[in-house]
Protein backbone atom coordinates (compact mmCIF):
# COMPACT_ATOMS: atom_id res chain seq x y z
CA UNK A 1 0.00 0.00 0.00
CA UNK A 2 3.05 2.30 0.44
CA UNK A 3 1.21 3.83 3.41
CA UNK A 4 2.54 4.53 6.91
CA UNK A 5 -0.01 4.77 9.70
CA UNK A 6 0.60 7.27 12.50
CA UNK A 7 -1.02 7.08 15.93
CA UNK A 8 -1.23 10.49 17.58
CA UNK A 9 -2.93 12.39 20.37
CA UNK A 10 -4.92 15.34 19.02
CA UNK A 11 -4.55 17.20 22.33
CA UNK A 12 -0.76 17.11 22.30
CA UNK A 13 0.79 20.08 20.44
CA UNK A 14 4.23 18.46 20.26
CA UNK A 15 2.77 15.50 18.37
CA UNK A 16 1.38 17.93 15.80
CA UNK A 17 4.96 19.13 15.28
CA UNK A 18 6.04 15.51 14.80
CA UNK A 19 3.30 14.84 12.24
CA UNK A 20 4.24 17.95 10.30
CA UNK A 21 7.79 16.61 10.01
CA UNK A 22 6.74 13.03 9.22
CA UNK A 23 4.96 13.95 5.97
CA UNK A 24 7.92 15.29 3.95
CA UNK A 25 10.22 12.45 5.01
CA UNK A 26 7.59 9.83 4.14
CA UNK A 27 6.98 11.46 0.77
CA UNK A 28 10.72 11.56 0.10
CA UNK A 29 10.85 7.78 0.60
CA UNK A 30 7.75 7.16 -1.50
CA UNK A 31 5.18 6.63 1.23
CA UNK A 32 1.84 8.22 2.00
CA UNK A 33 0.71 8.89 5.58
CA UNK A 34 -2.56 8.02 7.29
CA UNK A 35 -3.37 9.47 10.72
CA UNK A 36 -5.46 7.94 13.48
CA UNK A 37 -6.03 9.75 16.77
CA UNK A 38 -6.43 8.56 20.30
CA UNK A 39 -8.71 10.75 22.40
CA UNK A 40 -10.39 10.62 25.80
CA UNK A 41 -13.13 8.52 24.18
CA UNK A 42 -10.97 6.52 21.74
CA UNK A 43 -8.11 4.40 23.04
CA UNK A 44 -4.88 3.39 21.34
CA UNK A 45 -6.15 -0.08 20.45
CA UNK A 46 -9.10 1.30 18.50
CA UNK A 47 -6.92 3.88 16.77
CA UNK A 48 -4.31 1.31 15.73
CA UNK A 49 -6.88 -1.19 14.49
CA UNK A 50 -8.28 1.53 12.24
CA UNK A 51 -4.84 2.00 10.69
CA UNK A 52 -4.36 -1.71 10.12
CA UNK A 53 -7.82 -2.04 8.58
CA UNK A 54 -6.76 0.54 6.00
CA UNK A 55 -3.79 -1.62 5.01
CA UNK A 56 -1.03 0.52 6.47
CA UNK A 57 2.27 -1.31 5.97
CA UNK A 58 3.78 0.06 9.16
CA UNK A 59 2.60 1.98 12.21
CA UNK A 60 4.44 4.84 13.94
CA UNK A 61 3.27 5.39 17.50
CA UNK A 62 3.77 8.95 18.79
CA UNK A 63 4.22 9.16 22.55
CA UNK A 64 2.07 6.11 23.28
CA UNK A 65 0.87 5.90 26.88
CA UNK A 66 0.45 2.12 26.64
CA UNK A 67 2.10 -0.84 28.34
CA UNK A 68 4.88 -2.97 26.89
CA UNK A 69 2.49 -5.84 26.23
CA UNK A 70 0.57 -3.67 23.77
CA UNK A 71 3.62 -2.58 21.77
CA UNK A 72 5.14 -6.07 21.78
CA UNK A 73 1.88 -7.55 20.49
CA UNK A 74 1.66 -4.91 17.78
CA UNK A 75 5.24 -5.60 16.72
CA UNK A 76 4.35 -9.25 16.23
CA UNK A 77 1.58 -8.26 13.78
CA UNK A 78 3.18 -5.49 11.76
CA UNK A 79 6.17 -3.17 11.47
CA UNK A 80 5.93 -0.70 14.35
CA UNK A 81 8.11 2.20 15.48
CA UNK A 82 7.67 3.93 18.83
CA UNK A 83 8.52 7.64 19.22
CA UNK A 84 9.05 9.16 22.65
CA UNK A 85 10.11 6.11 24.68
CA UNK A 86 12.00 2.85 24.44
CA UNK A 87 10.05 -0.24 23.42
CA UNK A 88 11.21 -3.83 23.95
CA UNK A 89 11.71 -5.66 20.68
CA UNK A 90 10.69 -2.70 18.50
CA UNK A 91 12.44 0.16 16.78
CA UNK A 92 12.26 3.26 18.97
CA UNK A 93 13.28 6.89 18.70
CA UNK A 94 13.36 9.21 21.69
CA UNK A 95 15.15 12.11 23.35
CA UNK A 96 17.70 11.70 26.15
CA UNK A 97 15.14 13.09 28.58
CA UNK A 98 17.18 12.57 31.74
CA UNK A 99 19.93 14.73 30.23
CA UNK A 100 17.39 17.34 29.13
CA UNK A 101 15.90 17.75 32.60
CA UNK A 102 19.38 17.71 34.14
CA UNK A 103 20.24 20.69 31.92
CA UNK A 104 17.08 22.48 33.04
CA UNK A 105 18.05 22.02 36.70
CA UNK A 106 21.58 23.23 35.93
CA UNK A 107 20.04 26.33 34.35
CA UNK A 108 17.83 27.31 37.27
CA UNK A 109 20.55 26.52 39.84
CA UNK A 110 22.91 28.82 37.92
CA UNK A 111 20.26 31.54 38.29
CA UNK A 112 20.42 31.11 42.08
CA UNK A 113 17.45 28.78 42.69
CA UNK A 114 17.66 26.14 45.41
CA UNK A 115 14.00 25.37 46.22
CA UNK A 116 13.20 23.56 42.99
CA UNK A 117 10.16 21.28 42.63
CA UNK A 118 9.50 18.79 39.83
CA UNK A 119 5.95 18.04 38.68
CA UNK A 120 6.35 14.65 37.05
CA UNK A 121 4.60 13.14 34.05
CA UNK A 122 2.96 10.25 35.88
CA UNK A 123 2.75 7.25 33.54
CA UNK A 124 3.49 9.34 30.45
CA UNK A 125 6.26 8.39 27.99
CA UNK A 126 9.73 8.74 29.55
CA UNK A 127 8.29 10.44 32.66
CA UNK A 128 10.51 8.18 34.75
CA UNK A 129 13.60 9.34 32.84
CA UNK A 130 12.68 13.00 33.37
CA UNK A 131 12.13 12.34 37.07
CA UNK A 132 15.48 10.57 37.29
CA UNK A 133 17.19 13.48 35.54
CA UNK A 134 15.73 15.90 38.09
CA UNK A 135 16.78 13.81 41.10
CA UNK A 136 20.27 13.19 39.72
CA UNK A 137 20.76 16.89 39.00
CA UNK A 138 19.58 17.92 42.46
CA UNK A 139 22.03 15.41 43.94
CA UNK A 140 24.85 16.71 41.73
CA UNK A 141 24.24 20.22 43.08
CA UNK A 142 24.12 19.03 46.70
CA UNK A 143 20.37 19.66 46.92
CA UNK A 144 19.10 16.14 47.60
CA UNK A 145 17.50 17.22 50.88
CA UNK A 146 15.51 19.87 49.00
CA UNK A 147 14.38 17.63 46.13
CA UNK A 148 10.62 17.25 45.86
CA UNK A 149 8.56 15.46 43.22
CA UNK A 150 4.84 16.18 42.92
CA UNK A 151 2.73 13.57 41.14
CA UNK A 152 1.45 14.84 37.82
CA UNK A 153 0.74 14.02 34.19
CA UNK A 154 1.34 15.44 30.73
CA UNK A 155 -1.66 17.78 30.60
CA UNK A 156 -2.86 21.15 31.86
CA UNK A 157 -5.01 19.76 34.69
CA UNK A 158 -1.91 18.26 36.30
CA UNK A 159 -0.22 21.65 36.27
CA UNK A 160 -3.31 23.28 37.76
CA UNK A 161 -3.44 20.67 40.54
CA UNK A 162 0.27 21.12 41.29
CA UNK A 163 -0.10 24.90 41.44
CA UNK A 164 -3.03 24.62 43.86
CA UNK A 165 -0.99 22.26 46.05
CA UNK A 166 1.90 24.71 46.19
CA UNK A 167 -0.35 27.72 46.76
CA UNK A 168 -1.92 26.01 49.79
CA UNK A 169 1.46 25.78 51.53
CA UNK A 170 3.11 28.45 53.70
CA UNK A 171 5.80 29.29 51.14
CA UNK A 172 6.25 28.75 47.43
CA UNK A 173 9.37 27.16 45.95
CA UNK A 174 11.37 29.52 43.77
CA UNK A 175 11.27 27.28 40.68
CA UNK A 176 9.12 24.49 39.27
CA UNK A 177 10.11 22.08 36.49
CA UNK A 178 7.01 20.67 34.84
CA UNK A 179 6.92 17.28 33.11
CA UNK A 180 5.98 18.92 29.82
CA UNK A 181 4.83 22.24 28.40
CA UNK A 182 1.12 21.47 28.79
CA UNK A 183 1.56 20.93 32.53
CA UNK A 184 3.69 24.08 32.67
CA UNK A 185 0.89 26.07 31.00
CA UNK A 186 -1.56 24.86 33.65
CA UNK A 187 0.88 25.98 36.33
CA UNK A 188 1.43 29.38 34.73
CA UNK A 189 -2.26 30.10 34.29
CA UNK A 190 -3.18 29.16 37.87
CA UNK A 191 -0.31 31.08 39.43
CA UNK A 192 -1.02 34.22 37.42
CA UNK A 193 -4.74 34.06 38.19
CA UNK A 194 -3.82 34.02 41.87
CA UNK A 195 -1.68 37.13 41.47
CA UNK A 196 1.70 35.40 41.61
CA UNK A 197 4.42 37.11 39.60
CA UNK A 198 6.05 34.66 37.20
CA UNK A 199 9.05 34.73 37.09
CA UNK A 200 9.36 37.41 39.77
CA UNK A 201 8.18 35.19 42.65
CA UNK A 202 8.51 31.78 41.04
CA UNK A 203 10.06 30.48 37.82
CA UNK A 204 8.40 27.81 35.67
CA UNK A 205 10.21 25.57 33.20
CA UNK A 206 8.54 23.20 30.72
CA UNK A 207 9.68 20.43 28.40
CA UNK A 208 9.16 19.90 24.62
CA UNK A 209 9.16 23.47 23.25
CA UNK A 210 5.58 23.19 22.01
CA UNK A 211 4.38 25.86 19.59
CA UNK A 212 2.19 27.24 22.42
CA UNK A 213 5.27 27.79 24.59
CA UNK A 214 6.61 30.23 22.00
CA UNK A 215 3.61 32.56 22.08
CA UNK A 216 4.57 36.00 23.31
CA UNK A 217 2.10 36.06 26.21
CA UNK A 218 3.37 32.65 27.38
CA UNK A 219 7.10 32.97 26.63
CA UNK A 220 7.91 29.76 28.50
CA UNK A 221 11.43 28.64 29.29
CA UNK A 222 11.51 25.04 28.10
CA UNK A 223 13.73 22.15 27.02
CA UNK A 224 13.51 21.72 23.25
CA UNK A 225 12.99 18.32 21.69
CA UNK A 226 13.92 18.20 18.01
CA UNK A 227 10.62 17.16 16.43
CA UNK A 228 12.05 17.13 12.93
CA UNK A 229 14.93 14.82 13.82
CA UNK A 230 12.70 12.46 15.81
CA UNK A 231 10.21 12.27 12.94
CA UNK A 232 12.81 11.65 10.25
CA UNK A 233 14.47 8.85 12.23
CA UNK A 234 11.09 7.22 12.89
CA UNK A 235 10.09 7.20 9.22
CA UNK A 236 13.51 5.91 8.16
CA UNK A 237 13.31 3.12 10.75
CA UNK A 238 9.90 2.02 9.45
CA UNK A 239 11.05 2.13 5.81
CA UNK A 240 14.26 0.22 6.58
CA UNK A 241 12.36 -2.58 8.32
CA UNK A 242 9.86 -2.80 5.45
CA UNK A 243 12.83 -3.20 3.09
CA UNK A 244 14.49 -5.80 5.35
CA UNK A 245 12.20 -7.48 7.93
CA UNK A 246 15.19 -9.34 9.42
CA UNK A 247 16.87 -6.18 10.70
CA UNK A 248 17.51 -6.20 14.45
CA UNK A 249 15.38 -3.64 16.32
CA UNK A 250 17.18 -0.33 16.68
CA UNK A 251 17.10 2.32 19.38
CA UNK A 252 17.86 5.90 18.38
CA UNK A 253 18.40 8.40 21.24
Amino acid sequence: SRTLGVLMNVQEPFEADLVEAIYPEAERLGYDVLLSARTSARDATTAVEALLSHRCEAVILLGPDVDDTFVTGLGARTVAVVVGRSAPGLDSVYTADADGVHQAVDHVVALGHREIVHVDGGTGPNADARRTGYLDAMKAHGLTDRARVLPGAYHEDAGIAAANTLLAEPALPTAVLAGNDRAALGLLDTLRRRGIDVPGQISVVGYNDDRLARLSHVDLTTVRQDAGLLARHAVRAAAARLDDPDLAPGETV
